[in-house]
């Protein structure tokens, strides 16, 4: 660019009057406010923003998305997805046997209660109140509970009662309980043997008797077959007399002599008088 150029091009910009410098530098700040507005309006998934104005919670909760929010308002953004809060806690048992318990929360913050949520306990509300409720509520139903229980058949029963402790205390507190999982329940070693050994006795208990049982259905079927057979002889032995054996030999013989075969007939030599026959001459 040419000494000439470089005049024309100062003298261009300095034919801009101050107004228009005013509006163009409005102009970027106007810019720049709507972007730290939206910015600060942004409410990601699973999220809802808490609004306060100057340190003081204005009760507007704003739902996920983005939308401008006044520069002078704070957006404090709180997850209302479901949390699994894991927990283990060894407590006593109602014989006084350390259990330890492996348990698993499943939890949300209600998104129409995230405002006295923020208020009264603040963002960290899961380590200030969900956390100590839940240890709370094991080591009470625990307690109510011999260890054989515990480890047998009362674990949905522990489980649904823990949820409905947790349910009643949280419900107050703006949290959701969905469920509670009991993953794991570890007992005393010598507690666990004595357990198992007496689940495998009543096992073996059970088998035997059910083989007892079977035998006893089959000698009772053996004896209602012999029974049947002795029936069977004794009525067949009844009806046979003498003469029902010579009248059914000498139809035998009747048919042995019409028959095509060859055979030698002996009239007279049998017993009882029947004829004997010898075969082919």
């Amino acid at each position: 660019m040419g000494t000439y150029d470089r005049e024309i091009h100062m003298r261009r910009v300095l034919s801009y009057s101050p107004k228009t410098w005013g509006l163009g530098l409005a102009g970027i700040a106007l810019l720049l406010m709507l972007s730290a507005a939206l910015i600060k309006g942004y409410v990601p998934p699973g999220h809802v923003g808490v609004l306060t104005e100057f340190g003081k919670v204005t009760g507007r909760v704003l739902s996920e998305g983005t939308r401008p929010v006044w520069p002078w308002l704070a957006n404090h953004r709180m997850s209302v997805r479901t949390e699994e809060l894991q927990e283990k806690a060894s407590v006593p048992s109602n014989e006084g046997l350390i259990v330890t318990l492996d348990v698993s929360l499943l939890s949300r913050l209600k998104p129409g209660e995230a405002a006295s949520v923020f208020r009264t306990i603040g963002l960290n509300y899961t380590n200030v109140v969900v956390v100590p409720t839940l240890r709370s509520a094991i080591r009470t139903v625990t307690a109510a509970h011999s260890a054989n229980a515990l480890y047998t058949g009362a674990r949905e029963e522990v489980a649904q009662k823990i949820a409905q402790d947790l349910t009643r205390e949280l419900s107050k507190r703006g949290v959701e309980v969905e469920s509670i999982l009991l993953r794991d329940i570890q007992l005393p070693a010598l507690l666990k043997q004595a357990i198992e050994a007496k689940q495998q006795a009543e096992q073996d208990a059970l088998r035997m008797n059910f083989v007892l049982q079977k035998e006893r259905q089959e000698a009772e079927r053996k004896r209602i077959e012999a029974r049947g057979i002795s029936d069977f002889q004794r009525i067949v032995a009844q009806g046979i007399s003498q003469q029902l054996l010579t009248w059914k030999g000498i139809e035998a013989t009747e048919k042995l002599a019409s028959s095509s075969n060859a055979k030698v007939v002996v009239i007279g030599s049998g017993r009882g008088g029947l004829p004997i026959i010898l075969g082919s001459p």
